[in-house]
């Protein structure tokens, strides 16, 4: 679900692409994909976007950034999360699906993000306060959360159960802590109880915006979880929904540590829950 459709698209998510056939290999299915324009669903209606996406087993809307496209891929994660479709929105993805929860399940209207929307009353994915400094003096260039990060994964959630099953040993690369950061990141002291390899990932990131936590307790009232946060629990990591087969979606790239012979767990969650539907 990206900006373009066709081999342009497949070539500009080829890390999505290729980690969702690994997971597959796992399963023995070849996924088949559809690639849609979400700038092509954004004046359908509710019975439109039914007509569009009603044969698709799955959603996934991977990364990317800008305003165009956006409300196609907002009405996309509607469809989702209505109708228990599998969805898996990774980066851009998950903070779309959170604009669309705030809009239909919590009441606000008019959410969005300060990145497509400066003016939005309710900015429930917004730009971290550094940033916006960075961007105030116009300094764009090596500023934005790159590398890997440390999330701390909440018990019981879907997040967990898909590295607890498919995570494999502590020396997979989601478990291996930036070296670049050594001593000066909360990884080397994680929380009491949290620091078990499978409770405490490093994945890794490209973003300047983050899940405004101002509106945090609206959401969980409402079943929203926020299944993966920061050490610090200050940065929202990965959010999923109750009552769903699977909606989960992260912050971070899963699809940049996934390999033929070691596909990612929540790829491989994500597949297993299709072949399971």
């Amino acid at each position: 679900m990206g900006n373009n459709a066709g081999k342009i698209q497949e070539n500009s998510y080829v890390c999505v692409v290729e980690s969702l056939k690994h997971a597959g290999l796992h399963f023995n299915v070849q996924p088949r994909f559809s690639w849609i324009d979400s700038e092509s669903l954004e004046d359908l209606t509710d019975s439109e976007i039914k007509d569009r996406l009603g044969g698709m087993d799955a959603i996934v809307v991977p990364q990317g950034w800008g305003r165009r496209g956006v409300e196609g891929k907002i009405k996309a994660a509607k469809y989702a999360r209505e109708n228990k479709l599998p969805y898996l929105g990774l980066c851009f993805g998950m903070q779309m699906a959170s604009i669309e929860f705030g809009r239909n399940a919590v009441g606000l209207k008019k959410a969005n993000s300060s990145e497509v929307d400066p003016r939005t009353p309710h900015p429930v994915i917004h730009i971290m306060p550094n940033q916006r400094d960075y961007l105030n003096k116009k300094q764009y260039g090596g500023t934005i959360r790159l590398g890997a990060w440390p999330c701390v994964i909440r018990k019981g959630t879907l997040l967990e159960k898909a590295y607890k099953k498919f995570g494999g040993g502590k020396f997979r690369p989601w478990y291996q802590p930036n070296p670049l950061f050594k001593n000066k990141s909360p990884i080397t002291n994680p929380p009491a109880g949290r620091a078990g390899h499978e409770s405490l990932i490093f994945e890794r990131h490209r973003h300047r915006y983050e899940f405004n936590n101002k509106y945090k307790r609206l959401y969980e009232k409402k079943g929203f979880v926020f299944s993966g946060t920061s050490p610090d629990g200050k940065l929202v990591e990965a959010i999923e929904l109750k009552e769903h087969p699977f909606f989960v979606g992260t912050q971070f790239h899963p699809e940049y540590l996934s390999r033929p012979l070691s596909p990612h767990p929540i790829f491989l969650s994500f597949i297993e829950a299709i072949v399971n539907k």
